[in-house]
């Protein structure tokens, strides 16, 4: 059986990545696509852990070989998704979540309509701001620049299955979870899933 893509974003200083790897550790039946980006690594980053590094030409090469399942420009950064980062994984009916922004979310929806899409929201503009401030690790124009850009990021909660609100991060944690177990017990999941039980109940 096919795995399910799972869509995750948010605005910067939201707290996905914190969410996301929570998650990550609890649930060993999902698998993190690691995106493509052009900018250059922030301390503590690693190369095909965090991100794949590229340059801005190497980028635009694979954008023109076909290579990303999507690919947008964030914050003035490319990033995108490597198709061979996604599809195998599916195939083999492993579920496969993407981190990315709004942007690469629909590109990715048009695709794989079926796919399960999370937005995750600040508690308020105050604490997205201290978020910012606290990871210290961008300069205050660039947080000026992502406080500036959040607004806009928000404001496409509405394209998403899911909102999950991260005011307390164990609460919103458990959240996330529950959303990756609630889809794999869609009843079309479940009746390939277990096909000769349903059979064996329902014979005569």
């Amino acid at each position: 059986m096919r795995g399910t893509l799972f869509i995750v974003a948010a605005p910067s200083g939201a707290g996905k990545s914190s969410i996301v790897n929570a998650c990550l550790a609890r649930d060993p039946n999902i698998a993190l696509s690691i995106s493509f980006t052009s900018r250059a690594p922030r301390p503590g980053e690693r190369h095909a852990e965090h991100y794949h590094f590229v340059s801005a030409d190497e980028f635009q090469r694979m954008v023109a070989n076909g290579d990303f399942f999507e690919h947008a420009l964030v914050h003035g950064d490319l990033k995108g998704t490597a198709r061979q980062s996604v599809e195998p994984q599916l195939a083999q009916g492993k579920d496969v979540l993407l981190e990315i922004d709004w942007q690469g979310a629909l590109q990715v929806r048009d695709q794989v309509p079926e796919a399960v899409a999370v937005f995750i929201l600040p508690p308020s503009k105050e604490a997205l701001e201290h978020r910012m401030q606290k990871r210290a690790q961008d300069s205050d124009e660039t947080i000026r620049r992502r406080l500036a850009a959040a607004r806009e990021e928000m404001s496409h909660y509405a394209d998403f299955d899911y909102v999950i609100v991260n005011e307390h991060f164990d609460t919103a944690v458990g959240e996330m979870c529950a959303i990756f177990t609630a889809s794999r017990l869609r009843r079309a999941a479940q009746e390939v899933r277990h096909a000769g039980l349903i059979r064996a109940l329902l014979a005569e």
